[in-house]
């Protein structure tokens, strides 16, 4: 077991199973640094995963799919910041439905394109965009975009005047406005940033598994949001933690062929989740405007 475990096979997997989840972590950095709750997160991959697989079932081409995929999932989140940020709705409440919306409109629109409620028809998968064959670790390009993403999205929010401004909305709105910054603005853009982000995700799912299945997501936009509050609300430590989550996974894949245990065993990476969470890292304290919406007059 161990030495299934020391090789370049199973980093290969850890990598592959956290790129779903640190696609959406990434995102929900940017969102809740500005302030808004995004517990969408989970309808947003599913949709996105299904308009990637439409995208690519009637045109032949995973570029395509993960335009659509980008497309759906940052229109999804835009849809989520009207509601919350503009008609100033509670956002937990606006996730929720959004989340219910996403397993209802995919299933129907499944059976409307399929004939099945359940499943797609086969499309192409990532394989075709092998960009190092030979070396598995670096052999899509998903894996290799979510590691630039993560440092380009660090560098943005910590260095930048856009994420001076974005994390000063998250954190006192009334002052950052005082200074002439547009809050509304401001907060739309950090949501349709963790839409795109998520976006992609959705798109790895549908080609990963070369098809759309009903509920694919499977909790992972939530547990995105749990990788997120464990790396801080910062990218890479969100990134860190859906490594660590992959990792948890993989190895709970690897334990299954080897015990009787199965059911206790596919527990394992939930368990992490949970014990990391409430005991490893620390207090975590959230920007101090996050899921407040911004009233000028209350402020």
């Amino acid at each position: 077991m161990l030495n299934s475990l020391l090789t370049v096979a199973f980093l290969s997997q850890c990598l592959r199973i956290s790129v779903p989840y640190a696609f959406p972590a990434l995102g929900a950095t940017f969102s809740e640094r500005g302030g808004v709750v995004n517990i969408a997160l989970e309808g947003i991959l599913l949709i996105s995963a299904f308009a990637a697989t439409v995208g690519t079932y009637f045109t032949g081409s995973p570029l395509f799919g993960v335009v659509c995929g980008i497309a759906a999932g940052g229109l999804t989140a835009f849809l989520h910041g009207l509601i919350t940020i503009t008609l100033k709705a509670d956002q937990i409440v606006s996730g929720i439905g959004i989340n219910l919306l996403a397993v209802g409109l995919t299933k129907f629109c499944c059976q409307l394109i399929f004939n099945s409620s359940s499943n797609s028809d086969r499309i192409a998968g990532i394989d075709q965009w092998s960009f190092f064959g030979s070396i598995p670790i670096l052999d899509n390009p998903f894996v290799i975009l979510i590691f630039i993403l993560a440092i380009v999205m660090q560098f943005v929010l910590f260095k930048t005047r856009f994420g001076l401004r974005l994390r000063s909305v998250g954190e006192f709105p009334a002052a950052a406005e005082s200074l002439g910054v547009n809050i509304s603005r401001m907060r739309h853009a950090g949501v349709v940033i963790s839409g795109v982000m998520t976006g992609i995700g959705g798109a790895w799912l549908a080609f990963n598994q070369h098809s759309f299945t009903d509920g694919m997501s499977a909790g992972r936009g939530f547990i995105a949001l749990a990788a997120m509050i464990i790396g801080k609300w910062n990218p890479l430590g969100a990134l860190a933690a859906c490594l660590l989550f992959g990792i948890a996974e993989s190895l709970s894949i690897q334990l299954q062929s080897t015990s009787q245990y199965i059911q206790f065993i596919q527990l394992i990476p939930y368990v992490v989740t949970m014990i990391v969470l409430a005991g490893f890292i620390g207090r975590a304290v959230p920007p101090a405007a996050d899921g407040i919406p911004y009233e000028k007059d209350a402020a």
